[in-house]
């Protein structure tokens, strides 16, 4: 068992904390949010993620082997591994914000006391491990810590079942002695086979960015070909799924929909971007795929205002999902930040729905109308935008739909409602890269 500090209870260091302190390991996660702390510690986690709850109180009250604190100096000291997961976020000219990396580098070089693992599990611009060795040399000998590379691959709404069960665990480590302790620090990962790829640090920071940046690629891809299938009259859901039962492709994110966001893609493929043109070796793929990937969601309200038959400005829209994805309450990024605002700017009145994002919209959006279910969001508005594809909106009936609307007019930017129903109750419709009526 190791003793392992964790600084940033953020999604990444919160849910890491929460698996390594399961694998039997003595896990304090350290940030200098003293209000993240005190919720932590009076057992409210500050994120929804699906599991995460269970998995924190059974660690720190049955097991006591998970804690959280604000005296990050003391935490570091009594570890063996220290994991970085601060955030990283995006500059305006695309570079990343490595301050918070530097602060929590400067912090372990203050208070290095013996032999250590520095990890870094956040998302860093390769060349970021050497900087942070940098830092930590400039105080201490070469002999107090040895650095590694540990990039996490989490996706929201599925994390603690990726942390618990991964595709793959990257270990970007300079010495034996590292990649050992860090095989340890995964025993029950190492125990049940799970592939483990012994890399340099260098390539367990590439590795990160260029596979996040593939994801999103096939998803700009199959909006391009989704926006193309609209006007040769083709089902881009026929063509996806063919092009996803050939096992070269893979059926993963040939989701046609509104565009991609989170806290992942957007600023990971706009970071690999910039690196590229920093060494002279521009990505024209993922360029491309950032600008389909802009464009897509102003796409959507051209949709909208020609079934509305261009007379957008004092509707009433409802907007169904908020978060960028379902089973998290994350709208960073997301397509309704894009939306909604532009929708305002032409004279819209908004009327909002999602089962677990409000809170954090309304932080961001206060002045727009609120509700409490789709049925009251829905209500007398002369149109409706689904943007999220949780389970409720699935299975949404359109019948009732119809009846409670000014308008039965629809916007399925995630194509999970049923055409021959839409076409069958007389809406007027339309989706992404399917047949319309228009």
């Amino acid at each position: 068992m190791e003793k392992i500090c964790v600084i940033g209870v953020g999604y990444v260091g919160l849910v890491s904390g929460a698996g390594l302190s399961e694998f039997g390991h003595d896990v304090t996660c350290v940030d200098i949010d003293e209000v993240k702390i005190n919720l932590l510690n009076d057992g409210k986690i500050p994120i929804y993620e699906p599991g995460l709850q269970s998995l924190v109180e059974s660690n720190c009250r049955n097991s006591n082997r998970l804690h959280f604190s604000i005296d990050i100096s003391k935490s570091i000291k009594d570890s063996s591994v220290v994991f970085i997961a601060v955030g990283t976020p995006q500059k305006k000219n695309g570079k990343v914000d490595l301050s918070f990396i530097d602060s929590a580098a400067n912090m372990i070089a203050d208070n290095i006391n013996d032999y250590k693992i520095i990890c870094t599990k956040s998302t860093v611009p390769v060349g970021t491990g050497e900087r942070i060795e940098k830092i930590i040399l400039s105080k201490n000998k070469s002999t107090m810590f040895d650095y590694v590379s540990n990039p996490e691959f989490l996706r929201e709404g599925s994390a603690v079942n990726d942390f618990m069960i991964p595709d793959r665990l990257i270990i970007g480590a300079r010495t034996s002695k590292a990649y050992n302790i860090m095989k340890n620090v995964y025993r029950p990962l190492y125990v049940n086979e799970t592939p483990i790829m012994n890399t340099s640090v260098e390539t367990a920071e590439m590795i990160k960015y260029a596979a996040n940046a593939f994801l999103a690629l096939k998803i700009s891809y199959i909006n391009e070909i989704a926006n193309l299938c609209e006007d040769v009259g083709v089902d881009v859901h026929d063509v996806a799924k063919a092009m996803g039962q050939d096992g070269r492709i893979s059926p993963k994110f040939l989701h046609p929909g509104p565009g991609y966001g989170g806290s992942c893609f957007p600023k990971d493929t706009l970071a690999l971007s910039h690196l590229g043109k920093k060494f002279n070796k521009p990505l024209k793929t993922i360029e491309a795929a950032i600008e389909v990937n802009n464009n897509q969601p102003m796409r959507m309200i051209e949709k909208l205002n020609n079934l509305l038959d261009n007379k957008i400005s004092g509707k009433k829209v409802a907007i169904l999902g908020l978060s960028f994805k379902p089973k998290t309450d994350d709208i960073r990024e997301a397509t309704s930040v894009k939306i909604i605002p532009e929708l305002v700017r032409l004279g819209v009145t908004i009327h909002a729905y999602d089962p677990i994002a409000m809170n954090n919209f309304r932080n961001q959006f206060p002045d727009i109308n609120y509700f409490e279910n789709w049925e009251e969001a829905i209500r007398d508005t002369d149109a409706c935008i689904i943007l999220t594809e949780w389970n409720e909106f699935r299975g949404i009936d359109l019948i009732k739909i119809k009846s409670l609307m000014s308008e039965p007019v629809i916007l399925d930017a995630k194509n999970i409602l049923s055409i021959s129903k839409l076409e069958e109750l007389e809406f007027k419709y339309d989706n992404v890269g399917r047949k319309i009526s228009l």
